[in-house]
This record gives C-alpha cells, structure tokens and sequence, in this order.
C-alpha cells in the first residue's frame, strides 16, 4: 500500500501522524511511505530521517495526496485540502465530523473512505486513539487554566495553588473521562481545591479511591453544576460522548453568576463545546472574554505541544495503520470491531449514527459495505 504522510496546515499544528521508526515498520512490511518534505520538523524529525527509515520525501503536499492510497495526518482535513481528496482515498485521522456539516459534506461528496480515530473503540468502551491526546489535553488544561488566571492575561489575578495565608483557586472539572481525570490530577498536585462533577456514580467512587483529599466528588445535575460555577476561579469543560456533538452544560446565562476574570477552558470544543458561549479558537489568539469570564477554546490543545503529542499519539495508531496497511482497509474492518467503530463516512455514505443525527442525514451501518 502506499501511505501518504502530508504535513499538517492548520493553524500552529506542528504534529505529524508518523514518525521515522513508524516509517520504518511500514517499509519493512513491504509498503511505500510519502513524507511531506518538512512535514516533521515541528516534531523534530528531519528529511534524512524519514529517508533513513526508508520513506519517500515528497516535494509538496500535491505530490503526497495523489500518490497514496490511504493518508494518515493528525487533524481533519481542511478546506484547502480537500480538492486533493481522491474517491476510494482512505483516511487516517481526527475528524470530529459531528461539530461541523460543512468538514462532513465536503468529505461525503470527496467519495473518500473516512476512519477517525475519535470513534475507534474498543469493547471495554475505551477510545485507544483518543486518550493519548485527551491526556494531553486534560494536563495542558490546567497549566493553560493557571496562565489566563494571571491578571495580565484577563484573569482574576489569583495562583492556582495559593500560598500558606491564603486559599488556592478552586478548580471546577465538568466530566471524569480521561480528559477530566488528568486535569484533577494536575491542578490538585498544584495545590488547587478541586470539585469534579460526572453522572456516573460508578466513576465517582472509584476516583473517591485513588484521588488525593484536596479533591470533591460531585454528581453532576443542574442545581450541583450552577452551585459549583459560582464560586469557581477555573472551570474545566472535559465532557465526551463518543462522535456526537458535545452537550451544553453552561449556558450564557449562567457567566453572571461566576466571578469576573474566572476562566473557562472548554476542552470540549473539538466536539461542539460543552459551553454556549465557546467556539473555536487557535493558539495565536487563544481567548475571549464573555460576560467577564475569559473563555479558552483552541481546538488543538496538543499541538503546542508537539514533541509529547506526536509520540504519544503515534504510540497508539501505528497498529492500526499496520493493520490497515498489511490487510487493506476492508479487511481491517472487517476484523476489527474496534476499527470498524471508526468508519464514520464510506464513500458518500455515513456510517456513525451519531454524526448522521447531528444533521438529520441518513445512516447506513458501516457492515453492510463490507460483505
């Protein structure tokens, strides 16, 4: 099979989906890999890199796009991209088609065969490709969090872990996933007072276990989520329902019961957002400011972070791309339950009832282009 590895060219993306000991693996199982030339320099890869491990360096991204029969990147394709989409095109990554009709149109009509890592999905429930960047995320989170809090950053001017004299912020988490459950970890080791709010009373006592004592368990309902808000310096939006649109737990009208310069960061975004008032913004202008609260809503948190996200993330799709590559991607799915849950558009076709449902579409169960 040949791989196209294109770079990424959203806004501050500096991750790539494969790295030259990938590339190596795939080589070594007999397939052709095209590497964007610079593709991997925001990661810290080189050119002579990738040609070490076997893989072809493409001049531009043209050439990567019309050479592969299956792309692999990190982030969704996006507009400019999406003319060099060949019909039958497999692709490889983060897609979150359900927050946005226009990124799910352009691919439906590409005719391309479209697997997001987002959906891939194990028996446990576990979403393998989704938690090395949800860790990620939960931890940048907080450290992001504490930064805006800073007084010259619209913040209420106050330090997330206090100091002896004086309290410290009182971080509310919305979700105990693995986004949720990594920023608690982070901001309660910073010394915050920490309150984190699920539905799931099995979660709640399982983290009632193993979280330290600067932590509160919550369940999470309307007058419970409201009594929290209000009195949180730092509120962390980390709510997940695998391929559908994220649901609106703070309204616009809730920002007046919280504190001025309070900061919200909606982690939540790639999906929707979990608060009204979040859209998406990028790491050149990260923030806005909405009935006195600062609000945070870049879409691709990890990527300010690349070196610590390209492994973590690549770790985790190698095998899946392996697979993919070794079986061809019906068979793949054919064989995987896991990669199958990933298959979100099949040539022209939704195949993931939730994003079907985000704009009223047809579904067509994913097996039935199998057979």
């Amino acid at each position: 099979m040949k791989i196209g590895i294109p770079k990424e060219i959203k806004t501050n993306e500096n991750r790539i989906a494969l790295v030259p000991a990938g590339a190596e693996e795939l080589v070594a199982a007999g397939h052709s890999v095209f590497v964007e030339t610079g593709a991997g320099l925001g990661s810290g890869f080189s050119d002579a890199q990738y040609l070490a491990a076997g893989a072809r360096i493409a001049g531009d991204a043209a050439e990567v796009w019309a050479a592969a029969d299956m792309i692999v990147k990190v982030k969704e394709p996006i507009e400019p991209e999406w003319k060099r989409i060949k019909p039958g095109q497999v692709i490889f990554t983060y897609f979150h088609f359900a927050a946005n009709e226009q990124l799910t149109r352009a691919h439906m009509a590409s005719g391309a065969v479209c697997i997001a890592y987002e959906t891939v999905e194990l028996r446990s429930r576990e979403l393998p490709l989704l938690t090395p960047m949800s860790e990620v995320a939960g931890r940048m989170a907080v450290q992001e969090g504490a930064k805006y809090l800073e007084e010259l950053n619209g913040g209420r001017g106050i330090l997330l872990g206090g100091v002896p004299g004086v309290p410290p912020a009182k971080v509310v988490v919305l979700g105990a996933g693995v986004v949720g459950v990594n920023a608690a970890k982070i901001a309660a080791g910073m010394g915050a007072s920490v309150v984190i709010l699920d539905i799931s009373l099995e979660k709640l006592r399982y983290l009632s276990d193993v979280m330290p004592a600067n932590v509160q368990l919550v369940f999470s309902n309307r007058h419970n989520l409201l009594e929290q808000i209000a009195s949180a310096d730092l509120v962390i939006g980390a709510v997940l329902i695998p391929g559908a649109i994220a649901p609106k737990l703070i309204r616009r009208d809730d920002l007046r019961i919280m504190r001025t310069g309070a900061v919200i960061v909606d982690v939540s975004v790639d999906q929707g957002g979990c608060i009204e008032t979040t859209h998406p913004t990028t790491h050149e202008s990260p923030t806005f400011i909405v009935e006195g609260v600062v609000h945070y809503g870049v879409s691709n948190m990890p990527g300010a972070v690349p070196i610590t996200s390209t492994l973590a993330l690549t770790n985790a799709t190698l095998p899946y791309v392996l697979q993919l590559a070794n079986k061809g991607y019906r068979q793949a799915l054919r064989e995987s339950p896991a990669l199958l849950n990933g298959l979100n558009i099949f040539r022209g076709k939704i195949t993931h009832r939730k994003v079907a449902e985000a704009f009223g579409l047809d579904y067509h169960p994913a097996e039935s282009f199998l057979e």
